[in-house]
């Protein structure tokens, strides 16, 4: 077997939905951690039920579907879909159990200790907060619900995807009635949907000396259930959630109006097949096996939940009012030394390319680029991408009022951002009503660039001011998304924009780009060059050193290349927050690779490239993750740094996040991650000290960076796993 052969080994690589629940290990991981306030342990709890569930929507479904269809091929670590879904369901019954196992036996008893109580069982209130819930109950929730019986004429219901219900067991006081004609003297199965209209967290009377104490809606309705079924005896009655196949799949081809067409799925998604029951772990086996027939689902698909189901409500007690001491004091994002209080942004850029850190820096200055564009009488146009906004995007906004002002205004709005596009279809529409040229991407591809472009009058010439990013147009994710972005009005980035969003509206591919790098058909290549190009220095005896920065790593290709490359003698660092199929420590394969994950309390999203380069240091940032659907089914791209001064930050940035020591957990030659060894290093939180330099930082940027002589930590530091 040849060597390129040898990186094809199905043992040198990991599922990527095993990859993707140890991250969900580390996030919950986070919820342990005794440095980290209470209020925010339980945000990392909330994290990862919201990211369960995606995922069984998702990815879960998705191998479903392949198992029914009868799907044979193997993944890239040689595993089956139908193996995959049985690892997935050993998996995740694991990290289920370690969730509720933290939040009864370490969260709870802490927030008792502060004051704080969460009733979860209607049988443990005292006698005024049941008097309370009663009341409650009456005024507040009975006129909301409908209970549903199924008998012979009654069907079972339509359980709609991811709602909170209550089954129950009941059996009649008088079968002979004539309400009840026909029935027997058996079990009759009913349910009531919780009320999604309704908090799920209800304040209640606290006892003397707490500060809260809370119960849940469907605790109340389970106490009083019997008002719902008044001719009939409940004998018992346990909430349950099911979760169901809520991936969109269509024929764009066949589709002539892809936004009805969406519209039409998102309604189909509330009825996909069942993939997921969690019920309270002490239900009862007969109600039990009546739901399981009912939906179809399979043993190893039933999750007993000993705990209140679906911890995302464990978010809405993040900002609890007087609760200042059990939260981390927020960071405020630090204004750019380059962009002072109403600065004219132009006239800022002409003066050299800006560099922009998330949520370190304010997202501020990307979103007075497109208002002072929309009122800016010499600006002709503005073009932008839109994947994911906030919901009351001042950005989409700022786009309408430039139309309105009779500028050129073209927004392609990705209609098919996963959850996000019913959220996008409002804002398409309310851009065509304002007098903006909507388009919607190629067909086949999303569209995940993030670029924004202003054309601008200025003396006799055009002159193209360009915001190229990591992340999202998206003003509430920025404060807690990290990315990057810059802004320039290099000509050759200018030629480069146009004729990107030339190609998106108009099918047409220039015959040669500038600078940009864009997927899905330069950019494969381009890395792979990249790549291959430190593996030919190595071999000359010269220093090799790749480091890159990003969500996710699953794509064979790049993995295969970047074993090559390691066993040529490069170098390489990967900061992988998510999923990564690659696996470290194989002998003669990957010795030479190191990846870390940081986990803190920004998100980490930045996609940042770094090849040494015999000395020449090219650095990238973009997009795109190194993905196959990156690669090959987007729209993304990538761009170079070339000032010097930017590039000196970056490598300051790729240099802290490799000696993060706090937040960063390290991948063993096991496939295992643990936490970063300190042992006779000081203390580096890479987060922490951006937000500390973002609020120190001189302001003048020239000042700090400016012919800097810089020697990253890779180059003279063996950062060897120590296991």
């Amino acid at each position: 077997m040849s060597k390129k052969e040898q990186f094809k080994n199905p043992t040198f690589y990991d599922n990527r939905e095993l990859s993707w629940i140890k991250f969900e290990h580390r996030v919950l991981d986070e919820s342990k951690d005794k440095n980290i306030p209470i209020l925010d342990r339980l945000k990392f709890v909330s994290i990862t039920s919201s990211n369960l569930d995606e995922f069984f929507m998702v990815r879960v479904a998705s191998l479903k579907d392949m198992e029914h269809a009868g799907y044979k091929k193997k993944d890239i670590a040689g595993m089956t879909p139908t193996k995959q879904l049985q690892e997935i369901n050993t998996a995740v019954h694991a990290l289920v159990e370690k969730q509720y196992h933290t939040y009864n036996r370490s969260l709870m008893p802490l927030l008792r200790k502060q004051g704080i109580n969460i009733i979860g069982a209607h049988e443990d209130l005292n006698e005024e907060q049941s008097d309370f819930v009663d009341r409650y109950f009456q005024e507040q929730v009975y006129p909301v619900l409908t209970p549903m019986a199924v008998d012979a004429s009654r069907p079972f219901p339509l359980v709609r995807n991811k709602t909170l219900n209550i089954a129950a067991l009941i059996q009649s006081k008088n079968p002979d009635s004539k309400l009840q004609q026909g029935s027997r003297q058996e079990l009759e199965f009913a349910t009531v949907q919780v009320p999604s209209v309704l908090p799920r967290l209800i304040p209640i009377p606290s006892a003397q000396g707490e500060r809260y104490t809370f119960t849940l809606l469907e605790q109340i309705i389970e106490k009083n259930i019997d008002k719902l079924f008044l001719n009939y005896d409940v004998v018992c009655a346990y909430p349950y959630r099911i979760m169901r196949n809520a991936d969109l799949s269509f024929d764009e081809d066949e589709a002539s109006d892809l936004l009805k067409e969406i519209q039409k799925q998102l309604v189909k998604r509330q009825w996909g097949e069942v993939i997921r029951l969690e019920i309270e772990h002490k239900a009862d086996k007969r109600l039990l096996k009546t739901l399981a027939e009912k939906l179809e689902v399979r043993e190893e698909e039933i999750y007993r939940i000993n705990g209140p189901i679906d911890l995302t409500f464990l978010m809405k007690m993040y900002g609890l009012a007087g609760c200042d001491d059990l939260r981390e004091k927020p960071f405020v994002p630090q204004k750019n030394p380059r962009i002072a209080e109403d600065t004219n942004l132009f006239t800022e850029i002409k003066k050299g390319d800006i560099f922009l850190t998330h949520p370190y820096e304010t997202f501020d200055p990307v979103v007075d680029f497109i208002k002072q564009a929309a009122v800016d009488p010499d600006v002709l146009a503005i073009k932008q991408t839109l994947y994911r906004v906030s919901g009351n995007s001042p950005i989409i906004a700022a786009l309408a009022k430039a139309a309105e002002n009779g500028k050129q205004v073209t927004v392609l709005v990705e209609l098919k951002a996963r959850f996000d596009e019913e959220n996008n279809i409002v804002w398409a529409k309310k851009l065509e009503k304002a007098g903006c040229h909507v388009i919607y991407g190629l067909v086949g591809l999303k569209t995940h660039c993030k670029i924004a472009l202003v054309v601008r009058r200025e003396e006799d010439s055009i002159t193209r001011y360009v915001h190229l990013g990591t992340g999202n147009y998206n003003d509430s994710t920025a404060k807690l998304y990290t990315d990057c972005g810059i802004f320039t009005c290099a000509e050759s980035f200018g030629e480069d924009a146009t004729a990107v969003f030339n190609m998106l509206s108009g099918y047409s591919e220039p015959a040669r780009w500038n600078k940009l790098i864009v997927a899905p058909i330069w950019l494969r290549n381009h890395f792979i060059s990249l790549i291959q190009r430190e593996i030919a220095n190595a071999k000359e005896g010269k220093p090799a050193y790749i480091v890159a920065k990003m969500n996710s790593l699953c794509d064979r290709e790049i993995i295969e290349n970047l074993y090559e490359a390691s066993a040529a003698g490069v170098q390489i660092y990967l900061v992988i927050r998510g999923i990564c199929c690659l696996r470290t420590g194989i002998d003669g394969i990957s010795e030479n690779i190191h990846v870390t994950s940081i986990v803190g309390t920004f998100l980490e999203h930045s996609r940042i490239f770094y090849f040494y380069n015999d000395g020449q240091e090219d650095i990238y940032m973009g997009s795109a993750d190194w993905m196959p659907r990156n690669l090959d089914r987007r729209v993304e791209i990538l761009f170079p740094i070339e000032d010097e001064t930017i590039k000196a930050r970056i490598k300051h940035i790729l240099d802290v996040l490799l000696k993060d020591n706090l937040k960063a957990y390290v991948m063993r030659a096991d496939g295992t991650y643990s936490r970063s060894s300190r042992r006779g290093k000081a203390t580096v939180g890479a987060q922490m000290q951006f937000c500390k330099e973002a609020m120190v930082r001189p302001q003048k940027e020239e000042q700090t960076w400016k012919g800097r002589r810089f020697i990253p930590v890779w180059a003279f530091e063996d950062e060897k796993d120590e296991s």
